[in-house]
């Protein structure tokens, strides 16, 4: 087993099992499993493979605010069974989660984070059972604080970082950053801060010449009101390779939320910045700085992977494999994405529109730009049954081999509440992909039930 699934099984039956006079905090947690069945369960265009697939998983989220421990961690432990044997049996996790012990209260604190996934091992193949690896991303480190007066304050952090990947070692690297920063409050909702940053990055499998510096300088404003946040960085990044490249950009993320009544909810966030997959994992728009967004640590629903952009077919699954380029290998980024939200007494919409387009510093084979959408209904039919549907539309273009895919997801699921502990749910998606590749099309049908016990 990785690594990191053994990390984030261990937090799972810590946390379930730990009473809750020493957890001091609040831990849901979710049970579920379910069968799938698939007409063509690797995805291919002239080979389609049936497969039914068992999938008993949970998920948790444990929440604390105390003194001297605060904590924020939620994951998905997920075991998947290939009945018919054309895959061997994995077990997935999805884990986002920070802890932060107060060692001297506005003096020193110590902070531990980490980020588990599942990702595809190659980008340019189908997401099928055999291109899918586990990643982790471990950050950990000291915060020194120091006051300014009343409205000013200090820190400076030390952090080790720690990427992993199961089957793809030029992901695999250790790092050191170390940041200080000044914050000031313009009001009780409104803090700027300056922040400078330097991180070296050592990769455990590469040439040294992909090793490099990274050296960042950016101005940060904060806001939280009642009906509006903002969380902006505007500042400028530099990296020197061993090899003696250097490149210079421009550094730019943001997050912006509106609620303007209580049933409609807008999100947008963007970035504009060079990453590699390590990195942007760690910054991910609206995660980046203290604290964890709520796209990062909120507690993914049993049955929520199918019809996300990016995610797999899999209609049982609450683990979506990501489209992250799994590798050493810096680029450019420039995102942008949406979320609408509106929810009624029985009807909820949901829309997120999402642009992305990467340049690669070295090699420009994955160069590629993406657009989606992505559209969710759902509709209440009675107190404890739910009838919801979802749409998606991929267009991928990678710039440099001249490849074009467009992928379209649909799909239905019908879900019932028996009491307040038990569910159940049956799910079916339509998957379809064109594209002038040889050999990368491909049309692919799942059936899913299963059953769901809440705490």
């Amino acid at each position: 087993m990785p690594p990191s699934s053994r990390l984030a099984c261990a937090i799972v039956v810590g946390l379930a099992t730990a009473p809750s006079t020493v957890l001091a905090g609040t831990l849901n947690y979710t049970l579920y499993a379910g069968v799938e069945h698939s007409n063509n369960i690797a995805l291919s265009s002239d080979n389609p493979v049936s497969e039914n697939v068992l999938t008993p998983g949970g998920t948790f989220q444990f929440t604390q605010m105390g003194s001297t421990f605060q904590a924020n961690v939620a994951g998905t432990v997920e075991y998947r069974k290939y009945l018919q044997n054309h895959f061997d049996s994995q077990l997935q996790t999805q884990l986002a989660g920070q802890g932060n012990w107060t060692i001297m209260p506005d003096r020193l604190d110590f902070s531990v984070e980490d980020y588990a996934g599942v990702q595809p091992v190659d980008q340019l193949a189908s997401n099928s059972p055999d291109n899918q690896q586990q990643t982790n991303v471990l950050v950990a480190g000291p915060t020194l604080r120091m006051r300014f007066g009343q409205s000013a304050r200090g820190q400076f952090e030390l952090r080790y970082i720690n990427s992993y990947a199961s089957k793809v070692d030029d992901f695999d690297s250790s790092r050191g950053l170390a940041a200080f920063r000044v914050f000031r409050d313009l009001s009780p909702t409104d803090t700027v801060s300056a922040n400078v940053e330097f991180q070296r990055v050592n990769f455990s499998n590469q040439q040294s010449s992909a090793d490099y510096d990274r050296k960042e300088a950016f101005v940060r404003y904060t806001s939280n009101l009642a009906h509006f946040d903002a969380d902006v960085l505007v500042g400028g990044s530099r990296l020197e390779f061993d090899g003696g490249e250097r490149h210079s950009a421009p550094l730019v993320r943001l997050r912006l939320g509106w609620q303007p009544t209580l049933r409609n909810s807008l999100t947008v966030s963007g970035a504009y910045q060079y990453a590699d997959a390590a990195q942007d994992i760690i910054t991910t728009p609206g995660a980046f700085g203290v604290g964890l967004s709520a796209d990062r640590t909120e507690s993914i629903d049993p049955f929520a992977g199918t019809g996300g952009l990016g995610s797999g077919l899999g209609v049982g699954t609450g683990i979506g494999t990501g489209s992250a380029v799994i590798g050493s290998q810096v680029y450019k980024e420039r995102r942008l994405d949406a979320t609408w939200n509106w929810r009624g007494e029985r009807l909820t919409v949901t829309a997120s529109p999402a642009y992305s387009k990467l340049r690669y510093v070295d090699d420009p084979t994955f160069d590629q730009n993406d657009r989606g959408l992505s559209v969710g209904i759902g509709y209440r039919l009675r107190p404890t049954v739910t009838l919801s549907g979802f749409a998606t539309l991929d267009k991928l273009k990678y710039e440099t081999v001249d490849r074009n895919d467009t992928t379209v997801r649909l799909g239905l699921n019908l879900s019932r509440q028996w009491n307040q502990h038990w569910s159940g749910q049956v799910s079916v998606a339509r998957e379809r992909r064109t594209s002038n590749a040889i050999g990368q099309d491909y049309k692919a049908t799942s059936f899913f039930i299963g059953v769901v016990y809440r705490r």
